[in-house]
């Protein structure tokens, strides 16, 4: 197996959190194999990238060797993860569990290794606890430790409803680490109440406490809310490969560092070289958004798709956003020109202060995409289509 410091540093990589570190430590240096669980409820039928950060860093545990539990929450998913919500989520019915189900079985391996993935549904012993069972589980737990969590406390506290059964579902969750006497047990940080429900339970039942792991919640195309297909904020995973790549070029340059963060599967410091790249020495964001956007549409469509959906896009841009006759401008700034003065020099504005009003006001475009930048130094040897307003456009190149 990999060296321990190595390997925590993978696992750490990205992580918001790691409960306790030296426990996962001390559990490594055993060398023994890993139970590893992530749990998804089956509340819509596709996978986007939101779900593929716990995916990514599941199959960095299966890289070290050790065994994954991709656990259906289909008992679970028919009470509704009140994780967030401000009211109460109406059941899914079995029928639409197990159809979802079904479709994520088929995308999953598109992460995972199936030779190293165990696919478990915690209705296996869900469906054969009886209620006596479940009422012993009940009292594992009081209200008051259920308050404390931030949403029920704030729906108590605003008089909204809280229907008895949502209590259930953290201690389900809990107890499904208790059945599969899971070492370790992944989850977004808006899940961290409930991971350590998972550790509570499993030190009453007389089994060693999981360790727990947190991973940041990625925020959707918006830059805003957490990625979700209701909000219509989603990358799919099963999505075409032109649609996949256009909504990534579509992201913010401030959240394309983001994606890359919780994404990609780059170097740390390959990342922090093109992020110096762009601060420092003049690189189109564009040109690094590429990149990111074709690692992640090669990933589930392979290169050669990821490579047409680029060169589909660049000529959909060139299409229907450039004039016909095309003014070219070639400036001498050896040491690249800040933006609003390549604007004027350029004669796309009248001065460099309409320039920076037009950038704040988001009229400004590099290659079809809007400049958020105002400060944005424009390296020499470089050559782009600038657009001011929707009837300003030139090609200007910087001589070195």
């Amino acid at each position: 197996m990999t060296d321990v410091a190595e390997a925590l540093a993978q696992i750490a990589r990205g992580a918001e959190e790691i409960l306790l570190q030296e426990e996962l430590k001390t559990r490594l240096e055993s060398g023994r194999v890993l139970r590893v669980k992530a749990g998804f409820d089956p509340t819509a039928p596709d996978l986007h990238l939101g779900h593929t950060v716990l995916l990514n860093k599941l199959r960095q545990f299966q890289d070290l060797g050790h065994e994954c539990i991709f656990l259906i929450g289909d008992f679970t998913g028919m009470i509704g993860d009140p994780t967030g919500k401000s009211t109460t989520r109406p059941p899914l019915s079995r029928d639409e569990v197990i159809e979802n189900a079904r479709t994520y079985e088929q995308q999953i391996y598109k992460i995972l290794d199936p030779e190293k993935t165990l696919v478990m549904f915690n209705s296996s012993w869900m469906s054969e606890m009886r209620a006596a069972d479940l009422i012993a589980l009940a009292a594992r737990h009081t209200v008051a430790r259920m308050l404390e969590r931030e949403d029920f406390h704030k729906r108590y506290a605003n008089g909204q409803p809280i229907a008895i059964h949502e209590f259930l579902y953290p201690l389900i969750q809990g107890y499904d680490s208790v059945a599969l006497r899971a070492d370790v047990e992944l989850g977004g940080t808006d899940q961290k109440f409930n991971l350590l429900v998972g550790r509570e339970l499993q030190r009453h039942y007389g089994q060693a406490p999981q360790v727990v792991l947190t991973m940041p919640l990625l925020e959707g195309l918006d830059g805003v809310q957490k990625m979700s297909k209701s909000l219509g904020n989603y990358v799919g995973i099963d999505e075409p490969p032109e649609e996949m790549f256009g909504k990534l070029m579509s992201i913010s340059d401030e959240l394309m560092w983001r994606y890359f963060e919780l994404l990609s599967f780059r170097p740390v410091s390959e990342i922090e070289r093109l992020r110096r790249a762009v601060s420092q020495e003049g690189l189109n964001p564009r040109d690094v958004k590429y990149e990111l956007a074709g690692e992640i549409v090669g990933r589930f469509h392979g290169p050669e798709a990821a490579r047409r959906a680029r060169e589909a896009f660049i000529a959909r841009f060139q299409k229907g956003a450039l004039p016909e006759e095309l003014p070219e401008v070639e400036l001498n700034a050896p040491q690249g020109l800040p933006i609003a003065n390549l604007l004027k020099a350029a004669g796309l504005t009248a001065s460099t202060s309409e320039a920076l009003r037009l950038i704040r006001q988001g009229a400004v475009r590099i290659d079809g995409e809007r400049l958020e930048d105002p400060r944005r130094l424009i390296a020499a040897g470089t050559e782009h289509v600038y657009q001011v307003g929707k009837r300003r456009f030139a090609r200007v190149r910087i001589a070195a």
